[in-house]
């Protein structure tokens, strides 16, 4: 599974960055963004965790 944050839906919350820092980072403008590398197989249900709490509904999983 990879991680994919929709540039043009995320809203910088960082919610998802609080709930699985491993697999998701804030860039230098404070928006989120997945590692570009698949979810290790421990971070999966953290990972989903961040897609449903997403408040704008910008993350999704490949």
């Amino acid at each position: 599974m990879i991680a994919v944050v929709n540039d043009g839906l995320c809203r910088g919350h960082g919610v998802c960055v609080g709930l699985c820092p491993e697999v998701f980072t804030l860039t230098e403008w404070g928006y989120a963004e997945a590692i570009d590398t698949p979810v290790p197989p421990e971070q999966a249900e953290r990972v989903a965790e961040a897609i449903a709490a997403c408040p704008e509904h910008a993350i999704s999983a490949e």
